[in-house]
């Protein structure tokens, strides 16, 4: 069996942060249109649950990181470091288009600040793929 080093511990955190916070807002944007149809508050309520699962795996997300980057400070030059910088100005606005999203008032600057959100996650994960390869 391969040996778990923390590298492994700090890719798996950070991974898993990833899924919960892009995943599920996919997976919660997929199922909004079902739960409306079983009452207006169902959605919200959905949405009040999730962000208690999203914003730890947010803050795990930014913790580990910031982890990767220290571990790897090395590479960080030129266009790794150009990568990186977009990256992370991706994940500020992924994190401000959610809280944003989550006190919305209106149906329309929820679906805005949701579709922002969910791109700007999205991007985020590429991102960090790219920077991986």
């Amino acid at each position: 069996m391969l040996g778990v080093t923390w590298d492994t511990i700090r890719l798996f955190l950070h991974v898993l942060a990833a899924t919960i916070w892009v995943g599920g807002q996919l997976t919660l944007a997929a199922v909004v249109p079902v739960l409306r149809k079983a009452g207006a508050d169902v959605p919200r309520a959905a949405a009040r649950r999730f962000n208690q699962v999203a914003w730890p795996a947010f803050a795990v997300l930014i913790i580990t990181g910031l982890w990767n980057v220290i571990a790897h400070r090395s590479q960080v030059t030129g266009s790794y470091q150009t990568t990186l910088v977009v990256k992370l100005v991706v994940v500020l606005i992924s994190g401000v288009t959610a809280a944003l999203h989550a006190t919305a008032r209106g149906a329309g600057s929820r679906a805005v600040f949701g579709a922002l959100t969910g791109v700007s996650a999205l991007a985020a994960l590429f991102l960090g793929i790219l920077l991986a390869g």
